[in-house]
């Protein structure tokens, strides 16, 4: 019972109230605002004991407890302590809880073990003089927290003597506390996701959850329950098998293995790096790393082992292995597909399929490569270029009109004019050479080779070799010709002309020209 002597006190009324009053059960209950139950029990108790109303002379409440409540004294044997260290470390492999611990426990002292609950009380008391950093039980390979660094580490570049501050980016995996760290010139996402791959390299593996801070390059808009993950961040994740959690905002004990973390590299890292110059980013990063093994390799305190014997033992056998290569960057971009169906990057032009014309598509961007996504589906890869204004087309991504005239050559018109005879072929070309470009000629030459439908290859070959000789290499007196029939007459007969000259007043003669 919650509070023995206002129970006592209770239970001298209940008796009062039954033995002098004469009250019923129901009536005692809601007298003294106590349950049915209780008086019930009060009542019994009391009966079985011999104890009525008024008490016996000189018994006080203690006396009325110990009769109503005996409590049997328990036999007192030695208790062994449970390994707590170990039990906290076993605690991160994976499926392993406490009451498997506690069942190995009791299993080798079945006569001097504490009882479950007794088990987890003094564990949670021997986790409470822990460090807070440690205060959490996280499963081998499952978490890799990620942040930067408060401060800078100067670097003097060597031509110029401009002073640039390099960034420090940490990750601590969460069973072992292996920690990785690196400086890099900003905070941007080229650099941060540069520093996530090179981290997984020195890992040698994969976590199942990446634990980041909500800085822009990584959270494109934080919220508690749902953030947006910036695209390159989130397509990162998915080339490594992996998932981002990012920290809640504001809640730093989210993040609290890699704030430890970053406190360590502060104090071991930078704090010894403070008097010494560096100035390129490679001899600044080669002096982190000779340090970073130094501090993998320092003694726990109060547990077993470093940050690297744990890491062997623990996360490095869980993590995921690495994809056979490494993220390449990319940069994603929503854009609009253009009336001629290419969308611009950069000032370059990359066709898509024309079905999407006026629809938007992702755009994502490597150093070598463009790709167009489209309901989350590629619809077209091009090689990047860097030249402004020109177009990279494919001609499947073209419209059928559009292929077939793109398919058109000088080449071919003059082959397809040859199987129709030579006359033919010598009058395309002339249509072809006698253009600014052999392009503007094209119309003019399917004009020409489309009279082959009408006319037979027969008449349309006599047709070009009559133009030819009447020195009219055009389409139209070629067309005009086979409407007269002038191709079935003999090249040596003479035209047909008026015998006689026509005289009108609305026609000049050859005098006028005198």
């Amino acid at each position: 019972m919650a509070n023995p002597r206002i129970s006592m006190r209770k239970l001298t009324e209940v008796l009062r109230l039954r033995h002098t009053a004469g009250l019923s059960y129901r009536q005692i209950a809601a007298s003294l605002n106590l349950s049915y139950g209780a008086v019930a029990n009060y009542l019994t108790r009391a009966a079985a004991a011999g104890l009525a109303w008024p008490l016996p002379d000189g018994m006080g409440e203690g006396e009325v407890e110990q009769l109503l409540f005996p409590v049997a004294a328990a036999p007192a044997r030695p208790r062994v302590e449970p390994d707590f260290p170990t039990v906290h470390q076993e605690l991160r492999r994976k499926g392993v809880t406490l009451q498997l611990l506690w069942e190995e426990y009791q299993a080798a002292q079945p006569t001097a073990s504490y009882s479950y609950p007794q088990f987890c009380a003094r564990y949670r008391a021997w986790c409470s003089c822990l460090k807070l950093s440690l205060r959490q039980v996280h499963k081998a390979g499952e978490k890799l927290f990620v942040d930067y660094c408060g401060p800078t580490v100067p670097v003097i570049e060597g031509l110029t003597g401009t002073v640039r501050p390099a960034h420090i980016f940490v990750a601590v995996l969460g069973a072992s506390n292996y920690t990785y760290a690196e400086a890099t010139w900003t905070e941007g996402l080229p650099d941060w996701v540069g520093s996530h791959v090179r981290a997984f390299a020195f890992f040698g593996g994969v976590p199942q959850l990446i634990v980041p801070d909500n800085l822009k390059a990584g959270v494109a808009k934080a919220c508690r329950y749902e953030p947006d993950l910036n695209p390159t961040y989130a397509d990162l994740a998915a080339h490594y098998s992996t998932a981002v959690l990012p920290a809640r905002p504001y809640k730093p004990r989210d993040k609290a293995k890699v704030e430890a973390g970053v406190q360590l590299v502060e104090r071991w890292i930078l704090a010894r790096l403070r008097h010494h110059t560096f100035f390129t980013l490679h001899e600044l990063n080669r002096a982190i790393s000779a340090l970073l093994t130094d501090l993998n390799q320092r003694s726990f305190k109060k547990l077993p082992g470093s940050r690297h014997s744990q890491f062997v033992a623990y996360d490095q056998p869980a993590l995921t292995p690495l994809p056979s290569q490494p993220y390449e960057y990319a940069e994603w971009r929503r854009a609009r597909v253009h009336i001629d169906y290419h969308v611009e990057v950069d000032g370059h032009f990359y066709s898509v399929p024309h079905r999407l014309v006026r629809q938007s598509v992702d755009v994502r961007l490597t150093t070598a490569a463009v790709e167009v996504l489209h309901g989350g589906k590629r619809v077209a890869s091009h090689r990047r270029s860097a030249r402004k204004g020109s177009f990279t087309t494919l001609p499947e991504h073209m419209p059928k009109a559009h292929r077939q005239h793109l398919e058109w050559t000088p080449g071919r018109f003059l082959n397809w004019a040859l199987t129709i005879g030579p006359h033919t072929r010598a009058l395309v070309q002339h249509l072809l050479e006698h253009k600014p470009h052999p392009e503007q000629g094209y119309r003019s030459c399917l004009g020409l080779l489309n009279l082959v439908k009408r006319y037979g290859p027969v008449r349309l070959e006599a047709a070009c070799q009559r133009a030819l000789t009447l020195h009219a290499p055009t389409r139209r007196s070629v067309a005009s010709i086979l409407d007269h029939g002038l191709d079935q007459l003999p090249l040596n007969s003479p035209p047909l002309l008026p015998t006689t000259p026509l005289v009108h007043d609305n026609l000049r003669g050859p005098t006028y020209y005198h």
